[in-house]
């Protein structure tokens, strides 16, 4: 909307002085002839807008003019703007709705070293080597949350098993990058990895969410349940010049590490801390539990079958004769 594109325009000058129309063009994803249009709109409504013509020129508010929005400190400005989740937000839909609020928030902020923040601190929540995806069914999810009515689910527990549910979606928590649903299943609570959901319909009968449900605490609570389940404790043998990058990567699950070089860490299963060990590959022997050994030796034996070609029978390793 045009008012929405004004009132941008407006905040821009006042955040960052001077523009060029190509750059609140570029900002605004319009057309330069589209912001000398507002320009003189805003103009004619009593904003006090200067346009320097030329090649130095630009369009700026007048010194001392500004908008205000009271009640928030500079710290508590500077912090807002800082803890953004821009890539959170534009999961949900939300980051048109971010990028205008954080514009009201650094011209409200007003001072050279808040609007210079963003090239000060950058937060970026997400995991090294991962390509981040937008979970298939997360709008959905994200409607039914809002709307307050009833899911039905069609989940996918571990790598075959689908299971169908009727859920009352509660809340929605981001984890280094990957979505949670918290929600209510018949009496009980569970909680749901957005990405493993294969199927979503929201259904017409509404529920109400219990009135003393807490997010943070619910969320707090279920992390604390992960973690009180029996860890498995795995004795690693790692090559010496991988060692200390084990140790960094896991240093969390080090329990202890021996002057022998053995270390000792836990795992939430056998299956998490094989399928976390096979990345190694060979740099990094497990030396017990034994179930932990089998478990890597059946991996390496799938990755030979898929990967490797087994050639004329009986040629491996044979040269020909001259």
């Amino acid at each position: 909307m045009r008012a929405d594109r004004l009132v941008s325009i407006m905040l821009l000058l006042q955040a960052n002085g001077r523009m060029t129309a190509g750059g609140l063009a570029e900002r605004l994803e319009v057309s330069r002839r589209t912001i000398h249009r507002d320009l003189e709109a805003l103009g004619m409504a009593g904003v006090p807008v200067v346009v320097d013509r030329g090649a130095a020129g630009g369009a700026s508010l007048i010194d001392g003019y500004r908008t205000d929005l009271t009640g928030f400190s500079q710290p508590e400005l500077r912090a807002l703007l800082a803890f953004g989740a821009g890539d959170l937000a534009g999961d949900l839909g939300m980051r048109p709705a971010l990028d205008s609020a954080s514009r009201k928030l650094a011209a409200a902020a007003g001072d050279g070293r808040t609007r210079s923040l963003q090239q000060r601190v950058l937060i970026d929540g997400d995991s090294w080597g991962r390509v981040r995806t937008v979970p298939e069914h997360l709008a959905r999810v994200q409607n039914a949350l809002w709307s307050e009515r009833r899911l039905r689910l069609r989940y996918r527990r571990g790598e075959e098993r689908v299971v169908e549910r009727v859920v009352e979606p509660y809340g929605l928590v981001s984890k280094r990058g990957t979505w949670y649903l918290l929600a209510g299943v018949e009496g009980t609570r569970r909680v749901y990895r957005v990405s493993r959901i294969e199927d979503a319909e929201i259904l017409p009968d509404a529920f109400e969410r219990p009135p003393d449900f807490d997010l943070a605490q619910a969320w707090a609570e279920a992390v604390a349940g992960f973690r009180t389940a029996e860890p498995v404790r795995v004795v690693l043998r790692p090559r010496p010049d991988r060692a200390a990058q084990l140790a960094r990567v896991y240093g969390e699950s080090v329990v202890e590490q021996r002057e022998d070089g053995l270390l000792e860490l836990e795992f939430s299963s056998v299956e998490a801390a094989a399928c976390l060990l096979a990345g190694f590959g060979g740099a990094v022997e497990a030396v017990s539990p034994d179930v932990l050994r089998r478990h890597l030796a059946d991996l390496g034996r799938e990755l030979v079958e898929t990967y490797v070609d087994p050639g004329p029978p009986c040629s491996y390793g044979r040269q020909e004769e001259p």
